[in-house]
């Protein structure tokens, strides 16, 4: 197989015939075998139903609704083909855009390319939104690209060979390709109004993407070194117990001062307590993480082997 679609939908029983239409009619002009999957993400109105009428279709349906990143790792992982293309089932992405995608993979030869949805036909509170979270990737992510949250992409199969998903972090696959040695790219792409439907976007969703932002965050930092974060954070607290332990005792038996209706002896005994713990707990992380990686499991990529 050379090209796998994944497409997940949830309640979008309006949308599903037209969008199955427009990809297979986009990826039979390619001229290559290809497969398309549909993930049901737990939808209970009648989206399983209309996709059952289509062909040639893959679908995965999920016992509930998980969200949109276990539904694409679904789809991902039953996938087959060469190269793997996502987009979204509301069809404010359009499939003609597939093969300008592939286009620039091969003449640019990236790992990933990734839509950019210039203009985009949202509401204007979600465009806000999406603004302000495109700052803060700025600062904790640094992903490099225009329109992280654009799902229309295209990855090589070897992208996800070690990458699980969870949680809303489909947003930050380019930024975790990035960050193994992917080559990542990025092409406008048009966006087109929702027809049919509502949006499923939410402000839990944006809770949950900040959080899981915060996470990237710290996995980029810290993945195969957890100790030098909270050996530092132990270092300070306990610094900063040790010299005001030092100054208490300087006050009470040089200067003679009482001490006896400060709560700073206290104090200073809890942050020294909290850097030891902070310490530990580095040290355990520490070895979850060896633990972790001595499974087969690493935190870079090879991308090639070259014997002569």
């Amino acid at each position: 197989m050379k090209y796998s679609v994944i497409i997940p939908v949830h309640n979008e029983e309006q949308n599903v015939a037209p969008l199955h239409h427009d990809v297979l009619h986009t990826m039979q002009q390619l001229g290559e075998p290809f497969e398309i999957i549909f993930v049901d993400d737990g939808s209970h109105d009648g989206t399983v139903a209309r996709l059952q009428e289509l062909s040639p279709i893959t679908i995965i349906q999920l016992r509930k609704n998980f969200g949109q990143t276990a539904a694409l790792d679904a789809g991902i992982k039953h996938a087959t083909g060469e190269v793997i293309i996502t987009l979204d089932g509301d069809g404010q992405n359009p499939p003609k855009e597939i093969p300008k995608l592939l286009n620039v993979m091969q003449t640019g030869n990236y790992d990933v390319v990734s839509g950019w949805r210039r203009k985009r036909q949202d509401p204007l509170a979600k465009r806000l939104i999406s603004r302000g979270a495109h700052a803060l990737r700025g600062v904790f992510v640094r992903d490099h690209i225009h329109d992280s949250g654009c799902s229309l992409k295209v990855y090589k199969r070897v992208c996800f060979e070690h990458l699980d998903l969870f949680g809303e972090m489909h947003r930050f696959i380019p930024a975790m390709l990035g960050w193994s040695g992917f080559t990542v790219g990025e092409v406008e792409v048009e966006h087109h109004q929702r027809r049919f439907g509502t949006t499923k976007y939410n402000w839990k969703r944006v809770i949950k993407g900040f959080v899981d932002m915060l996470g990237i965050w710290f996995w980029r930092k810290y993945a195969n070194r957890p100790l030098h974060l909270f050996g530092a954070l132990s270092f300070f607290l306990t610094g900063i117990g040790g010299v005001l332990l030092l100054w208490l005792f300087i006050k009470r038996i040089i200067l003679q001062i009482s001490l006896a209706n400060s709560n700073l002896p206290l104090l200073s005994v809890l942050l020294i307590i909290l850097g030891i713990q902070f310490f530990v707990s580095g040290i355990i992380i520490d070895l979850s993480v060896k633990q972790y990686f001595s499974n087969g499991r690493r935190y870079y990529s090879i991308k090639q082997v070259d014997r002569r």
